[in-house]
């Protein structure tokens, strides 16, 4: 029997606001090389990694993170670090006013930092000491706790988490992990992973819908500050038209047995 490799965390943020018409998510489609989820629409996202365990210990650096453990202070902080380094869209603060960074201050550091940083020539924490910046970890809210099935290649334990987006911050794909970049309403979303317009892992569509049944960013906070999370690692068996993925029903998903064509 095949050793089942270790889950790594991760965090990925559903960055809100409302549109004209409906409530949007900030969303990227993934570059066709990328190794996993290639050529995906997803939010942003990625491994918590050392620097953000760098990050946790300086505790200057981020705020509203006080009642949290350390290693969900990881995740947060490697949530926003990688929402930055993917779309450019900073939730922080300014360390000595208390205020939230606006949209053309933030467009300064991510002009100035963002390639760097995501070519590993500079750190987060780093750009955060000279900006005089603390990241802003209570405005996430845990909204999912997703772990890949075992026997994947590759698994992810992440945390998903709701957040508003800063206003006028419109966000940009970075052209290297992701190749486009979409404010797009939840249920359009889903629509386009039905008609095949957007390939969409299984983990985002559930949460996609699970998103659509509000009508509102302040419906959304509210609904995510009600929520008892979950964690949800599907069991997924083989059939003759696919895979069959088995949830928890008490994880809220409508549904606990979903059959797909591919796992994604």
């Amino acid at each position: 029997m095949a050793e089942t490799s270790a889950s790594r965390p991760a965090s990925t943020i559903l960055l809100l606001r409302d549109g004209a018409q409906e409530m949007e998510v900030f969303m990227m489609v993934r570059h066709h090389q990328i190794e996993f989820n290639s050529g995906a629409l997803v939010f942003p996202g990625g491994s918590v990694d050392a620097g953000d365990k760098e990050l946790v210990a300086r505790t200057d650096l981020y705020s509203g993170g006080e009642a949290l453990s350390e290693l969900d202070r990881g995740f947060r902080i490697a949530a926003i670090r990688e929402t930055f380094e993917e779309s450019g869209i900073l939730l922080a603060r300014s360390k000595e006013t208390g205020l939230p960074v606006d949209a053309n201050r933030a467009g300064e550091i991510a002009d100035r930092h963002r390639v760097a940083l995501n070519e590993h020539k500079i750190s987060f924490l780093k750009i955060l000491d000279d900006n005089g910046l603390q990241l802003a970890l209570d405005t996430l809210l845990p909204y999912a706790h997703w772990i890949t099935p075992e026997g994947m290649p590759k698994r992810f334990d992440t945390w998903f988490f709701l957040a508003a987006a800063p206003p006028d911050q419109l966000g940009a794909h970075d052209g290297r992990e992701s190749t486009d970049s979409i404010w797009i309403s939840p249920r359009e979303a889903v629509e386009g992973g039905e008609s095949g317009r957007f390939k969409l892992p299984f983990p985002t569509t559930r949460n996609l819908i699970r998103l659509a049944k509000q009508n509102s960013l302040n419906a959304a906070l509210e609904h995510a500050r009600s929520l008892s999370i979950v964690t949800v690692m599907p069991v997924m068996t083989k059939t003759e038209t696919g895979r069959q993925l088995r949830i928890p029903r008490e994880a809220g998903y409508d549904g606990e047995v979903f059959e797909v064509g591919a796992l994604g």
